[in-house]
């Protein structure tokens, strides 16, 4: 998984010209309101420019998906820690999640009683906000390559979380990764993948994940899960369905309960 820096935010888009604007410059004398309404329209965008690079919040990242039709997966799990926590009770005491956005997921997690959190960023963090900047400070988030073994020891956590990052790995280098995702856990591993048909990388986030995103189908995990010997969580998988079902929670993503390596 390439950690080519992330690309700049996006300038505003070139909206033409304002119909209106000529007429301001008539001959004929302006109105005083009229030149408030322009002066105000340029400090609202010359605001948004300047803000425009700046670290978004969870909040404005979703809305930002629905408008795009984007499914974030690291959005999802955020969306699923109610759920999660149902399902795997004290499991989630102690608990690593991968992939990109960790820092909003850690922070949320966090926030949790009894909750300890620790985060990977598999990519570069060149837009991260003050507050992601203060956790890779601490050590609580690690910028790391996952095509490589992950720094920690065995049994580490006692459930890692996977959002938006097994998309965008071959099967070359999913036969490393999951199995070191398994090795630092101890009551497993769950994962969140897009499904097929939904959004794929476009070329402006090429730079970022060095390749568009593969959305397999569930058959497709599941037989890899069977082939390299990656056994589903059954009991836990039960749990996330059951609770799923009492809090109307319908998942977004695909969502894979796989046990660790004992």
């Amino acid at each position: 998984m390439s950690r080519r820096p992330v690309n700049p935010a996006r300038r505003l888009a070139d909206g033409g010209s304002i119909p209106f604007v000529g007429s301001a410059h008539s001959k004929s004398r302006s109105s005083p309101l009229l030149s408030v309404i322009l002066l105000a329209v340029g400090a609202v965008l010359l605001i948004g420019y300047l803000y425009s690079g700046s670290g978004k919040t969870a909040i404005e990242k979703e809305a930002l998906s629905k408008v795009e039709g984007v499914v974030s997966c690291t959005l999802e799990v955020q969306r699923a820690l109610p759920v999660l926590k149902k399902a795997y009770g004290d499991s989630m005491l102690k608990v690593l999640h991968v992939g990109p956005e960790t820092c909003s997921v850690v922070s949320k997690l966090l926030k949790e009683e009894d909750t300890e959190a620790w985060g990977v960023e598999p990519y570069d963090l060149d837009d991260a906000d003050a507050n992601c900047r203060s956790l890779v400070r601490k050590g609580i988030v690690r910028v790391a390559d996952i095509k490589f073994p992950l720094p920690y020891r065995a049994k580490s956590f006692s459930l890692v979380i996977v959002s938006d990052a097994v998309d965008y790995l071959s099967p070359k280098y999913l036969n490393r990764t999951l199995p070191e995702l398994a090795r630092v856990s101890v009551d497993g591993v769950v994962i969140f993948a897009g499904y097929p048909g939904q959004h794929r990388a476009k070329v402006s986030e090429l730079s970022k994940f060095g390749r568009p995103a593969k959305l397999r189908s569930s058959t497709w995990w599941i037989r890899y899960f069977l082939q390299n010997s990656l056994e589903e969580n059954e009991v836990a998988a039960k749990k996330f369905d059951q609770a799923s079902v009492k809090r109307s929670y319908k998942p977004a993503c695909q969502v894979f309960h796989l046990k660790s390596y004992h």
